[in-house]
């Protein structure tokens, strides 16, 4: 949330000045100087030591923040950086193996649209889809037939659904079933959560996720 509001204030300030060209310009030296960019740092090593092994980056990264918590970051000076964009580490569905996951039980294990309900969120039903495909094609003629349609997978609210190009659901479609050449992808834009996950994810970064018209979304009771 602060960071949003450090691009708007460096947007605002910037088109005040007649700056549309360049209206972020100041957007990145004003978080550095933000307490987002103290918090960051601080564990600037926790998600890329788990390259290490789950034990040993777990035992990496805790160390690294006890240090900065003691005021003792200093003696961890570098910075471990992600090998590759998150997008990348996807592997086709023919190299991997199926992974069958038990059906949720309603006690500790919910189905994904009870949990979009629990979210509150809401968006006009008549306002523009704000999760664009840059090429409409790439769901289906790659995505499912390489990939085995990760963005049913990825989703965490059942936004995303292939479907048949009449409107049924098939029946548990594979990427080399005959039937993937008459799916389609169905976008549930109305149950985003906005986690932004399908526009980091997406293997061919072919879905960009925009502001949604009058700012729709979650909204979580009790925070």
């Amino acid at each position: 949330m602060k960071t949003g509001m450090l691009a708007a204030e460096a947007a605002f300030a910037a088109l005040g000045a007649g700056r549309a060209q360049d209206a972020l310009a100041d957007y990145d030296a004003a978080w550095r100087k933000s307490w987002v960019y103290d918090d960051l740092y601080k564990v600037r090593n926790v998600k890329p030591g788990l390259r290490f092994g789950m034990w040993p980056g777990t035992v990496h990264g805790g160390f690294h923040m006890w240090l900065n918590d003691l005021g003792l970051g200093a003696l961890v000076p570098w910075t471990l950086h992600h090998r590759h964009a998150d997008h990348e580490s996807l592997r086709p569905a023919g190299e991997m193996p199926r992974i069958d996951y038990p059906k949720y039980d309603g006690r500790i294990t919910f189905d994904k649209l009870s949990s979009v309900y629990l979210s509150n969120t809401n968006h006009e039903e008549d306002q523009p889809v704000h999760l664009q495909l840059r090429h409409p094609a790439i769901p289906v003629d790659v995505n499912l037939r390489i990939y085995d349609g990760p963005e049913a997978r990825y989703c965490p609210a059942g936004v995303y659904e292939f479907v048949r190009a009449d409107g049924a659901h098939p029946q548990a479609p594979t990427s080399g079933s005959t039937q993937a050449a008459t799916l389609r992808l169905q976008i549930n834009a109305q149950n985003c959560v906005h986690c932004k996950t399908c526009d980091i994810k997406d293997p061919r970064q072919n879905i960009h996720w925009v502001p949604p018209e009058g700012g729709g979304g979650p909204s979580y009771r009790g925070m």
